[in-house]
């Protein structure tokens, strides 16, 4: 079999991991593995590069993707996915895995459902707002990211007596910014699941101030939404591929507010892409190389239309048309027991 792999959207630590596990598997079964380029863009373009076991066996530790990435939307002109169709021909291939999250995967599952393009996914994303699955790569490494930060920030904020904001990704799941938010041990953490309720923060952050607590940490999801600004905050008004606006500057306004209202000096801190950077942890390595090898095998096995997923301790396999279209938010439960360290 000739198989083709690209990831698309945001990259993340742990996406080699994955390639290189993809690889091992054909190839052990007398496959034949092109990566395409940047994205969905690569697949249209034809823009393709040789996998091999002996140009992927050291890329098991490195951050971002070989490959390259964009957030190309085929389906954003129809002659876009017909050259994609001319290409999945000119090259040969007889399936692709496509590696990454809701976006990337909802064009995997649109075009097996609209032209039988014989295609795999693979979860991926920092965000770990996949539905189908427990987790996705890359979150670990990005929520150890995290928290180092604010392990870092909370020495500078306890010598300066200050306040400090810490802005995640996550998008419209909470998930980063909650458990960062618990292991950093924050004071507070705003998340889009739940409805902010900034007097409530700013009485606890004054009550522990009052008892001796001399600094203060709070944790604030780049999607949460807050009474005193309608709608998201976004960095721009421009729109991706997929629709998506730039968020970002939740931040700074959540400072602001805490400063005005509390008497306190605060600063904030984005994060930004740091969370996305650097070598995946031990965790993703490993499950990054499981979800790999596991879609490998569906592709030797020809399951197409189908997604590896993490469930348990277990790498099974979904439907794509089931793990795509509905996210994978932070559950209300998780939020309280965080929450008991707010009062």
């Amino acid at each position: 079999m000739k198989v083709g792999i690209l990831t698309g959207g945001g990259d993340c630590p742990g996406l080699n991991a994955v390639i290189r596990g993809v690889v091992r598997t054909v190839s052990n079964g007398g496959g034949e593995v092109v990566g395409l380029l940047r994205g969905w863009r690569g697949a249209i373009e034809g823009n393709t590069t040789p996998l091999t076991i002996q140009n992927t066996e050291e890329i098991l530790w490195e951050g971002g993707t070989i490959l390259g990435s964009s957030r190309t939307n085929p389906y954003k002109k129809p002659e876009d996915v017909q050259q994609l169709l001319a290409t999945f021909e000119k090259l040969g291939l007889d399936a692709l895995v496509a590696i990454g999250g809701d976006d990337t995967l909802g064009v995997a599952n649109r075009l097996y459902h609209d032209h039988k393009l014989n295609t795999i996914g693979c979860p991926k994303t920092i965000d770990n707002d996949l539905s189908c699955t427990d987790v996705t790569f890359g979150f670990d490494t990005s929520l150890n990211i995290v928290t180092e930060a604010i392990d870092r920030l909370r020495t500078t904020a306890k010598s300066h007596q200050r306040i400090i904001v810490v802005e995640t990704m996550g998008r419209h799941a909470g998930w980063i910014a909650c458990e960062s938010g618990m292991a950093g041990g924050a004071d507070y953490i705003l998340v889009p699941e739940v409805p902010a309720d900034l007097k409530a923060m700013c009485d606890v952050l004054k009550q522990r101030r009052a008892a001796g607590k001399t600094y203060g940490i709070v944790v604030v999801s780049e999607g949460a939404v807050i009474a005193e600004q309608e709608g998201f905050v976004t960095q721009n008004a421009r729109i991706d591929d997929f629709g998506h606006v730039s968020l970002g500057g939740l931040g700074q306004l959540v400072a602001e507010i805490i400063e005005k209202n509390t008497g306190i000096e605060t600063r904030y801190v984005v994060l930004g892409h740091l969370q996305r950077g650097g070598s995946p942890s031990a965790y993703d390595r490993v499950l990054g190389t499981r979800l790999g090898v596991g879609a490998g095998r569906l592709v030797l096995q020809k399951k197409f239309g189908r997604m590896v997923a993490l469930q348990g301790t277990d790498v099974v396999d979904v439907a794509l048309a089931d793990a795509v279209g509905k996210l994978k938010t932070l559950s209300p439960e998780f939020y309280q027991d965080s929450a008991e360290f707010f009062k």
